[in-house]
C-alpha cells in the first residue's frame, strides 16, 4: 500500500475542509466540492506558473508585497467611498455603524468585545461606534443571563427598520467594489483574501503593543511561499 499517496491525500483533505469552515459558501461539503476546489486549486497553480503580472514600480525593484499592500489600502479606500455614498441619506454616520448593525443581526446578540473584535478594531475606536448607536436607539443593551458582570448588546428593532431601509444601496455599493471580476476570479479573490484573514485575525486578537508588533510577527513566523 502506498502509504505516501494516504497521506498526501489526507493532508489534501484537511486542507480542503480548512478553506470550507472559513468560507462554507465556496464549496459544497462532500465529493463534488471536493472535486471542484481540486480543479479550481489545479487551475490556479497554473496560472500561478504563467508570467507574472505587471505592478507599478515593478521594473524598479518594488516587491511584490509592497505592491500587495498599497492596492490593499487603496481598496479600502474605494469601499469607503462607496459605502459613504450608500448611507449619505440614512441616520448611519460611517461604514462601520451600519458593519456592526449587519453583525448583530447575522450573528445575534453578544459582548461589546466579541464585536469590536469581529470588526477588527482597537477597542477605544469600537467602544465609540457602540455608544453612538446605543443613543441613536440603533442597538440596545441587556444583562447576560451567564455572567451578569457582563453586559450583552443586540440590535434594536428601530435598527432593524433603519437597516432594512438601507440595504438595497449598500448591496448596491458592494456589487461595486467587487467591480469588473468575473464569478470565477471572484472566488479566486475570496480564497486568496480568507488566506490572508487566516494568517492575519489570530495576531491581532493577542492585542500585541505596537512598538513590538512587528518584531514580534517576524520573529515568530515564516514568510516563505508555501
Amino acid at each position: 500500500m502506498n502509504y505516501t499517496l494516504i497521506k498526501d491525500f489526507v493532508d489534501l483533505l484537511q486542507e480542503f475542509e480548512t478553506e470550507i469552515q472559513a468560507c462554507p459558501d465556496l464549496y459544497p461539503e462532500n465529493i463534488q466540492g471536493f472535486k471542484a476546489w481540486i480543479s479550481s486549486k489545479e487551475n490556479t497553480e497554473q496560472k500561478n506558473n504563467s508570467e507574472e503580472p505587471y505592478w507599478e514600480g515593478k521594473e524598479n525593484g518594488r516587491t511584490p508585497e509592497s505592491a500587495i499592500s498599497t492596492l490593499l489600502v487603496h481598496l479600502n479606500r474605494y469601499a469607503k467611498t462607496y459605502s459613504k455614498s450608500a448611507i449619505s441619506d440614512s441616520e448611519f454616520s460611517t461604514q462601520e455603524d451600519f458593519i456592526y448593525l449587519i453583525n448583530l443581526k447575522a450573528f445575534g446578540e453578544m459582548t461589546k468585545m466579541a464585536l469590536i473584535k469581529k470588526n477588527i478594531q482597537d477597542k477605544p475606536v469600537g467602544m465609540l461606534i457602540i455608544a453612538r448607536l446605543l443613543r441613536q436607539g440603533l442597538i440596545e443593551q441587556m444583562d447576560s443571563d451567564v455572567d451578569k458582570r457582563s453586559k450583552l448588546i443586540r440590535i434594536s428593532e428601530r435598527g432593524l427598520m433603519i437597516l432594512e431601509k438601507q440595504m438595497d444601496k449598500i448591496r448596491q455599493a458592494t456589487h461595486i467594489v467587487a467591480g469588473n471580476l468575473n464569478h470565477s476570479e471572484k472566488m479566486e479573490l475570496i480564497r486568496i483574501l480568507n488566506k490572508l484573514d487566516r494568517f492575519h485575525y489570530p495576531i491581532f486578537s493577542r492585542n500585541i503593543h505596537s512598538e513590538e508588533l512587528i518584531n514580534t510577527v517576524y520573529d515568530e513566523y515564516s514568510f516563505q511561499v508555501k
